[in-house]
């Protein structure tokens, strides 16, 4: 008996470039460590890992390098439970890679990602099928800014989805060590128009629309079509739909041992609340807890949650709360 393929089809599909990471494993910083940790790193891989250890059907795609953290990258989305039927291997280009140090509580990144085989996607390549069969197209800044041909695949892909009624989210995910600012805001404020959920920061907000109060800030966002979720409020994620501004507070965490993903773990919850019928406000209190229980651990994608776990966290505060 044959399966119907539109019932096997990503949920979520979403895009990028994911690299290998390494982190030194010494508090003197990179110059004197001695050993480093092995693992890979990338918002859009993250999201739909997150996603997939939520329950829902994720697929990820994008170009890595024929090499071995390439291979390896590869095998451990696909082992997460994430379709990467689309994802390709190149042979003329590397992947890219990210070097990472922890020094007197700060962390720094160096990118080594210059001509690496992500970079050189190209929009004519894209698979418009895989796309308009999913539910929700997750895209970042981040890929729009690593080269004018994977801007072009961004651009490219939201068109596709919007035209097939698919919803698009966009995280711009603002990344100053890869363009500058003024390059920056003409693109990420044109691709936010496209969105139909916007998820920036408040600080990124303020940056992009050159103003200092919030109140500034959500006048600029009320003029997009996009509802609008705002992450970095004080100890809350704002959201602002159809005019009506709502408050949602963040989970309370019991430690704070990394931060790096966090945000990667909202989206991944936001957009899981939605697959799962949720209302916004509601998707975004998952958004809230998933980023709270990732910053418990340490990791890009390591401690991003299961819907079990869950589910869980869930059962207890309501517990606690009644």
């Amino acid at each position: 008996m044959q399966q119907d393929t539109a019932l096997l089809a990503p949920e979520l599909v979403t895009f990028g470039e994911s690299m290998g990471l390494f982190t030194a494993q010494d508090s003197r910083g990179l110059e004197y460590a001695s050993t480093l940790n092995k693992s890979f790193g990338g918002a859009e891989s993250n999201v739909a890992i997150g996603v997939a250890r939520l329950g829902h059907r994720a697929g990820w795609f994008g170009a890595l390098g024929s090499d071995p953290i390439g291979t390896m990258i590869y095998k451990a989305i696909r082992g997460e439970g994430v379709d990467v039927s689309r994802a390709v291997l190149s042979t003329d280009a590397p992947t890219g890679l990210m070097i990472r140090e922890n020094t007197a509580g700060k962390s720094s990144v160096y990118y080594y990602r210059k001509a690496s085989a992500a970079s050189q996607m190209k929009a004519e390549n894209l698979d418009a099928s895989y796309i308009q069969s999913s539910k929700i197209l997750h895209v970042t800044g981040i890929t729009a800014a690593i080269s004018p041909s994977a801007l072009a695949c961004v651009e490219r892909a939201m068109d596709i989805a919007r035209s097939a009624g698919v919803k698009v989210s966009f995280d711009p995910n603002l990344r100053l060590k890869l363009w500058t600012l003024e390059e920056a805001r003409g693109v990420l404020l044109r691709l936010a128009e496209k969105a139909d959920y916007f998820l920036p920061g408040l600080d990124e907000l303020k940056l992009l629309y050159d103003v200092e109060e919030d109140e500034a800030v959500f006048a600029e966002l009320s003029r997009l079509n996009a509802v609008s979720i705002i992450k970095g409020g004080p100890e809350l994620t704002y959201v602002l739909e159809h005019g009506t501004l709502t408050e949602v507070p963040y989970f309370k965490a019991d430690q704070v041992l990394d931060t790096v993903g966090a945000g990667d773990g909202f989206c991944a919850g936001f957009i899981a609340g939605l697959l799962k019928g949720q209302t916004t406000v509601e998707a975004v209190r998952l958004g809230n807890l998933m980023g709270s229980m990732v910053i418990q651990a340490v990791g890009d994608w390591e401690a991003l949650p299961t819907w079990k776990q869950v589910e869980a966290k869930l059962e207890r505060k309501m517990h606690i709360e009644r």
